[in-house]
Parts: structure tokens; C-alpha cells; sequence
């Protein structure tokens, strides 16, 4: 009996050891998309919309940004969560990108801004079992928890290249992002993978910032545009997809932002570049996605 009893506690002390281990490595090492560059056999694949929102890692206890930051959420918006591992979206709607990420951010959450927030779930991290398993689980740990704020990310299935293009210019046009597919079978793993990509109307990467530039007639009190570097040392100019308020109030030198853009120049530079975002941890390496050929 007493043998049993030190297995026991020998047990717990090593699950305690080895928990903030994985929540380290969840952190780090998330789930990460690659770029659809071909037609695929579509019948293996679930398909959800890409939610441009603040990815939120939680751990049974708190929420977390990917950069393993706690996000301060009002005690009431969690309370009901599972003790499960769960990996999601804090996302107010298409568009509302600036807002979300204001709202999240703050040291001392607002309920009116939270209350619009729902965290959308779409991967269960260290789970078991193929990813259409873990759809049916995350279903139904939204049914448990019954609150409107905890939704699983809608998945479906397409039948056809045409279908899912179809999808994907009806998102665009709606104001979404793009569109996401996870291979059905995958089971959870972590880091860059061919069993989730993402598919937009335009491509992404990230660049860091080296200057700011002041701006001309309307702007002439605010930034015009950043000049910014990618990992490839190609220097470029990003002048528009900025608000007044960030053109009152722009990334710092040092900083690392994302960018869209159409295709590149002969010479590696992006076409028709766009700023999207800061990037909310900006001391890890720059980001390139592939791009498509």
C-alpha cells in the first residue's frame, strides 16, 4: 500500500514537472499552416474559414498569447472552460482586427469589449487521434460549456476545386481573410506543416522596420510610409493599410510587421505591398511564407 502511495505521489510530482514543460512548448512550437499550392484530393481535407483575429492558447487555467504572454480576460469569460488544452481565435468579426487586438491587450480588461468577443476554437493541442476526431471533440466541449463566446470553428467539407474556390472569393468578398484546410487523419502536432494550409487571394510575410517616413499633404503631420527589410535583405517601402491612428501613432523602428502583397517582381520585391499587422512578439526571427510559383 505504501509502495502504491509513492508510485502515486512519484506520479503527480512528474505530471506537475512536465505540464509547464509542454505549456512552454505549446507556445513555441504551435500548430502552423504552409501555403496551398495545388489541387488536392479535397475528400481528406476539412476546410473552415481563416479568422483574422488573436491567436489564444489555453492551458486548463489561463489564456495565452502564442508568445506564451497571459492575456488578462475578465474571470467571467473563462470561467466555464474545460481543463482541457485548447487552441483558438479571439475574434469579434471580420474586419475588427485593431480592435480585438486593443481589447485583448489591455492590463485591465473592459467587459463591453469582451463581450463582444468569442473565442473561436479550431485545434486542440497534445490531443489524441486524427484531426476529424478532434472536431467532434471540440463540438462537444462547446455543448458542455454552453456558453455563446466558445465556438468551434465552422469545418466543411468540399467537393470540388471549383467549390472551394467558389468558397473562397464569397469569404473575400465578405471581408474575410481566406480559408484554411486540415488534412482529416493528421494527428496533433507542432510547428510548420503540410497538414494545414492556408489559402488566400493574396500572399503574406513579415518584415522589420528600419525607418519612418514622414508624409506628404493630407498625411504631412503623420507617417507616409515605413521602409522595412525581409529576412532576404530586400529593403521596400510600405505606404498604405495604415489607419490615421497608426499613421499618428506608428510601429517603432526594430519592430516587425505583416505584410500582403500580390506576386513579386523580377527582382524578389513584392508587388503592391500592404501593411496587415504587428506582429505581437517581435524579438523571435523574421517570417517569409513560400509563395506561389
Amino acid at each position: 500500500m505504501i509502495k502504491m502511495i509513492k508510485v502515486i505521489l512519484l506520479g503527480v510530482f512528474c505530471w506537475s514537472w512536465v505540464l509547464p514543460l509542454y505549456a512552454q512548448a505549446a507556445w513555441a512550437d504551435p500548430l502552423l499552416a504552409k501555403v496551398y499550392k495545388e489541387e488536392l484530393d479535397l475528400s481528406q481535407w476539412w476546410v473552415s474559414e481563416k479568422l483574422d483575429g488573436v491567436r489564444a492558447i489555453w492551458d486548463g487555467k489561463q489564456l495565452y498569447f502564442r508568445s506564451g504572454r497571459p492575456i488578462q480576460s475578465p474571470k467571467w469569460f473563462t470561467q466555464q472552460f474545460p481543463k482541457a488544452w485548447m487552441d483558438g481565435e479571439l475574434w469579434m468579426g471580420r474586419g475588427t482586427f485593431e480592435k480585438t487586438s486593443a481589447a485583448v491587450r489591455r492590463n485591465n480588461p473592459q467587459d463591453e469589449e469582451w463581450q463582444m468577443i468569442r473565442y473561436q476554437l479550431f485545434e486542440l493541442p497534445g490531443a489524441s487521434g486524427s484531426f476529424t476526431r478532434r472536431v467532434e471533440q471540440m463540438q462537444r466541449i462547446a455543448e458542455q460549456v454552453d456558453v455563446p463566446w466558445l465556438q468551434p470553428v465552422l469545418q466543411q467539407r468540399m467537393p470540388t476545386t471549383g467549390s472551394l474556390f467558389v468558397w473562397l472569393d464569397q469569404v473575400v468578398a465578405e471581408g474575410g481573410e481566406g480559408l484554411m484546410l486540415h488534412r482529416a487523419e493528421s494527428l496533433y502536432h507542432g510547428g510548420r506543416s503540410s497538414d494545414l494550409l492556408k489559402l488566400k487571394s493574396w500572399q503574406d510575410a513579415e518584415a522589420r522596420v528600419i525607418a519612418i517616413l514622414s508624409g506628404k499633404g493630407k498625411y504631412s503631420e503623420m507617417m507616409g510610409s515605413l521602409l522595412v527589410e525581409d529576412m532576404n535583405g530586400y529593403q521596400f517601402r510600405i505606404g498604405s493599410g495604415f489607419s490615421d491612428l497608426l499613421r499618428r501613432s506608428p510601429p517603432a523602428v526594430g519592430s516587425v510587421i505583416t505584410y500582403k502583397f500580390t506576386g513579386t517582381t523580377d527582382k524578389g520585391l513584392p508587388r503592391f505591398a500592404s501593411f496587415l499587422r504587428l506582429r505581437e512578439h517581435d524579438n523571435t526571427p523574421l517570417t517569409v511564407y513560400p509563395t506561389n510559383p
